[in-house]
C-alpha cells in the first residue's frame, strides 16, 4: 500500500511537471488568458463590503502554526493564524460576528484554551459569536471548553451531550516484548520520565500514575472553572453535569450548557437574522487571504515558530505536507537572523513540541542566549506542548508564557534500545555482529544485551545530559539548582502548575506573548507593529522553482507562472499530500528505538 501511494503521488507530480513545462513554452501566448481567468476568480470571490459573518470550522485538525510547505492549500488555517485573523477582524466594521462549527469529539486542551481566549477577545470588541454543534459526542470536555464563551451555543436536537472529564490511555509493550523474546533496555532520568515505561513495563508505575493523574486533574479543573464562568454557573453545577454524563440534547439545554436546539441550517438562519438577514458568511481562511492588514511602518517583532519533534539539521519538508519537525539548524538560524536584523525590536518564539534531540535543543538554547546578548528580548509562547526538549529551548528566554493546560516541564532524559535476538530466534533469523575497536562499538546492537560496562558508560552519558539540562533551566529561570532538581526528574506539569513552580512567568496565549514583547521592547501598547515571520514563508513559485529547477528569466514570466500556480487544476493536483500525524517523543540521547 505504501508503495502504491508513492507511485500514485509520483504520477501526479509527473503529470503536473509535464503540464507546466508545456504551459511555460507557450506562456507568452496564453498569459493574457491566464490573467483574465485568475482575475475573474478573484472578482467572483471578492469579500462583501458589509455585514460579514466569519465561519470557523473546528471539526478539522489544525496545526498550531502554518505548515512550511507552501503547497498546503487544503490545510485548515493554523491556530496562530486563526487568532491573528480574528484580531484583525475586531477592528473591521464589515465583520459583524463569527459562526463556529464545534468539534464533536474533543481537541488538544491547549488549542481549546487558545481558541477560547480568541473568542473572548473577539466578543470584547463588540462582535457576536454563535456556535453550532452536531453533538458533543466525545467524553473529553475540551471540544465544549473551546466554545463555551460563545454568545449562543446550538446543539442538534437528535444529538448527545457526553463530555464527562479527561482521560488518557497508555499502551504498555513490556508484556508483548516478553512474549516475543525481545528485551527492552532503557535508562531514564528519572522515575517520572515515563516514556521509557511504555517499552519496559506492563502497567503504570507509581510515579507514572501520579504524574498522569495530576496533570489530567489540573486540565479538568481549569476547564470546569472557565466553563462555569462562561456560562454563569457554579463550578459544582458544571462538575455535576460532566460527572453524570451522558445527557440528551434537551437535558443539556435544561442544565444551562446549551442555548438553542436545532439543525445547522436553523442556526445559520438565526445568525443572519442578527445582522438583518442581509449578511454574508465568509470562510475565515478566505478572509485571512483577502482582507489585507492595514499598512504600517511600525516597529518589527519577529515571529519564529516551531512544532513537532526536535531533530538535528534542517527538517525535510515534503511539498505535499507531512509531519512537522523542529530542525536545530533551521530554528537557530532563524533566531540568529532575527537577532542580527537591526529593525527587529523583539523576538517571539512559538513552541509546540513534545521534545526530541538533546543536542538540537541545546543548539536552539544557544541561539536564544546569543539573541539576548545582542539586546533582543526573547519571549516564548507555549502552545499545547512545550515539554522536555520543548522546555529546554524555552528556559533561556526573557519571558515565558503558557496556557493553563499546556503540558510542559518533563525536564529529564531517556534512551536505550530493544534487543531482538530472541525474537529472531523464533522465526529462524540469524544476524551476526563483527566489531573492531573498543567494547562500546556494539552498545547499540539489537543482537546483544549491554554488558555491565556498556550500560554504565551509557548511563554516564545520559547523566551528563541531565546535568546540562537541569543547569540550563537553573540558569535560565534564575532558580537554585537544588530546586530545579526537585521539580525536574522528568515530570510533566501543566502550565498552571508550572507557574506556581517558577517554570513559566505568565498564563497567556499568543496575543499575550505579543503584548509582553511590546513591553520588553519598550513599544507603546497603542503603537502599530509589524509581526514578521522568520524565515519568510516561501511562495508557491519559489518552492516550485526549487523543486523542479524551473527558472523565471523575466519578471513577466515570473508573474505568469504565479498566475499558473493559482489555477484550480494545478492547485488541485498539489493538494495531494500525505496524512499528517504527530509522534510523541521525549528528550533523549541516542536511542535505537524509534519514537
Amino acid at each position: 500500500m505504501k508503495q502504491f501511494w508513492i507511485t500514485f503521488f509520483g504520477s501526479i507530480v509527473g503529470v503536473v511537471v509535464g503540464s507546466v513545462v508545456t504551459v511555460l513554452l507557450g506562456v507568452f501566448l496564453i498569459g493574457a488568458l491566464i490573467g483574465s481567468v485568475v482575475e475573474g476568480a478573484r472578482t467572483e470571490n471578492a469579500l462583501p463590503q458589509t455585514a460579514m459573518v466569519l465561519e470557523l470550522d473546528l471539526r478539522e485538525a489544525r496545526l498550531d502554526s502554518p505548515a512550511r510547505s507552501p503547497f498546503g492549500f487544503a490545510s485548515p488555517l493554523s491556530v496562530v493564524d486563526v487568532v491573528r485573523t480574528l484580531e484583525r477582524a475586531e477592528t473591521d466594521s464589515r465583520v459583524a460576528g463569527l459562526f463556529i462549527r464545534a468539534n464533536e469529539f474533543g481537541m488538544s486542551p491547549g488549542v481549546a484554551e487558545e481558541l477560547r481566549g480568541a473568542i473572548a477577545d473577539f466578543r470584547a470588541a463588540g462582535k457576536f459569536v454563535v456556535t453550532h454543534a452536531q453533538g458533543f459526542e466525545g467524553t473529553s470536555v475540551t471540544g465544549y471548553f473551546a466554545v463555551s464563551g460563545s454568545d449562543q451555543i446550538w446543539l442538534q436536537d437528535t444529538a448527545n451531550f457526553t463530555p464527562a472529564g479527561m482521560a488518557s490511555e497508555t499502551t504498555f509493550l513490556g508484556g508483548l516484548f516478553e512474549h516475543f523474546g525481545a528485551v527492552p533496555q532503557f535508562e531514564q532520568f528519572h522515575e517520572y520520565k515515563n516514556a521509557a515505561n511504555t517499552y519496559t513495563q506492563t502497567d503504570f508505575t507509581d510515579a507514572h500514575r501520579e504524574a498522569t493523574e495530576s496533570y489530567l486533574g489540573s486540565i479538568y479543573d481549569t476547564a470546569v472553572r472557565h466553563i462555569a464562568a462562561d456560562r454563569g454557573l457554579d463550578e459544582s453545577a458544571v462538575r455535576a453535569v460532566f460527572e453524570s454524563a451522558p445527557h440528551t440534547a434537551e437535558s443539556a439545554a435544561e442544565l444551562g450548557l446549551i442555548d438553542n436546539l436545532g439543525h445547522v441550517i436553523e442556526a445559520r438562519e438565526a445568525t443572519l437574522a442578527r445582522v438583518g438577514g442581509t449578511g454574508s458568511f465568509v470562510d475565515i481562511a478566505q478572509y485571512n487571504q483577502q482582507a489585507a492588514p492595514a499598512w504600517s511602518n511600525g516597529p518589527i517583532i519577529a515571529l519564529i515558530e516551531g512544532q513537532g519533534a526536535i531533530v538535528t539539521g534542517n527538517p525535510g519538508v515534503s511539498p505535499f505536507g507531512g509531519e512537522e519537525t523542529i530542525g536545530g539548524d533551521f530554528m537557530s538560524e532563524a533566531i540568529l537572523d532575527a537577532a542580527n536584523n537591526d529593525s527587529v525590536r523583539a523576538i517571539v518564539i512559538r513552541v509546540d513540541s513534545p521534545g526530541g534531540s538533546a543536542i538540537a535543543s541545546d543548539q536552539v538554547w544557544h541561539a536564544i542566549t546569543r539573541a539576548r546578548e545582542a539586546g533582543k528580548p526573547v519571549i516564548v509562547s507555549m502552545a499545547s506542548l512545550a515539554a522536555s526538549g520543548g522546555y529546554y529551548i524555552a528556559a533561556p528566554a526573557d519571558y515565558v508564557l503558557a496556557h493553563e493546560t499546556t503540558l510542559t516541564g518533563s525536564i529529564g532524559v531517556l534512551g536505550g534500545k530493544v534487543v531482538l535476538a530472541g525474537t529472531f530466534d523464533m522465526v529462524g533469523l540469524n544476524a551476526e555482529t563483527i566489531s573492531v575497536g573498543g567494547e562500546y562499538a556494539t552498545a547499540f546492537s539489537a543482537q546483544q544485551e549491554w554488558t555491565d560496562s556498556q550500560r554504565a558508560a551509557y548511563r554516564a552519558q545520559m547523566a551528563d545530559t541531565y546535568a546540562d539540562f537541569t543547569q540550563r533551566v537553573a540558569d535560565g529561570r534564575g532558580l537554585p539548582l537544588e530546586r530545579v532538581l526537585e521539580i525536574a526528574r522528568g515530570r510533566v506539569w501543566t502550565g498552571a502548575q508550572a507557574l506556581d513552580l517558577g517554570l513559566v512567568d505568565e498564563i497567556g496565549g499568543f496575543r499575550d506573548a505579543i503584548a509582553a514583547a511590546r513591553q520588553l521592547a519598550g513599544i507603546d501598547p497603542d503603537q502599530a507593529i509589524r509581526l514578521r515571520r522568520f524565515p519568510a514563508q516561501s511562495t508557491p513559485l519559489e518552492a516550485f522553482q526549487r523543486m523542479f529547477g524551473v527558472s523565471a528569466d523575466t519578471a513577466e514570466t515570473a508573474a505568469r507562472l504565479n498566475a499558473l500556480m493559482e489555477l484550480p487544476e494545478v492547485r488541485a493536483a498539489l493538494e495531494a499530500r500525505q496524512e499528517m500525524s504527530q509522534t510523541g517523543v521525549q528528550l533523549r540521547t541516542r536511542t535505537a528505538v524509534p519514537n
